[in-house]
């Protein structure tokens, strides 16, 4: 989530706000698919590939047309979401629960977009890169068990 910040900041504007903006629309999609039980593969898989992804855009400080960087954005919006849906106890107000996850992948984006803003100055370039090569290799420590056929489920 922090990294659909950093990457929006990184490419400035639009993107600061699309991205950010975008990525809880069509993850709310995504939750929907969840709740309604839709089999959605490799959802994992998704949210793991999203960290190296996204880590990888703000480390490459890859700047692709808007429109690319949204279809990839709105690509893992879809597997987080999906995630959380899935994930929705009994007990939960399904509408309270989504307002929720929402509420709270903004404020990460936030958070992202204000760390990213360091990429405004010339010191702050290495940082951000840094940070998305960190991102990525959280990514890559979630895929990795996937991949190997480790996993376990706690839940």
């Amino acid at each position: 989530m922090v990294a659909v910040g950093l990457w929006g900041a990184q490419l400035g504007p639009p993107a600061i706000w699309a991205l950010p903006v975008m990525f809880p629309l069509v993850m709310a999609f995504g939750g929907l698919l969840g709740v309604l039980g839709v089999n959605l593969p490799g959802v994992e898989i998704g949210i793991a590939a999203s960290a190296i992804a996204l880590g990888l855009t703000v480390t490459l400080a890859v700047r692709p047309p808007l429109w690319v960087a949204g279809m990839l954005v709105g690509l893992f919006a879809i597997s987080h979401g999906y995630a959380h849906g899935a994930e929705l106890p009994e007990s939960a107000n399904a509408l309270a629960f989504a307002m929720g996850f929402v509420v709270a992948t903004g404020s990460l984006h936030v958070t992202g977009i204000i760390i990213g803003l360091i990429d405004r100055w010339p010191w702050g370039m290495r940082p951000l890169r840094i940070g998305g090569a960190a991102i990525a290799a959280c990514g890559l420590y979630f895929l990795v068990p996937h991949l190997a056929g480790t996993y376990s489920n706690p839940i």
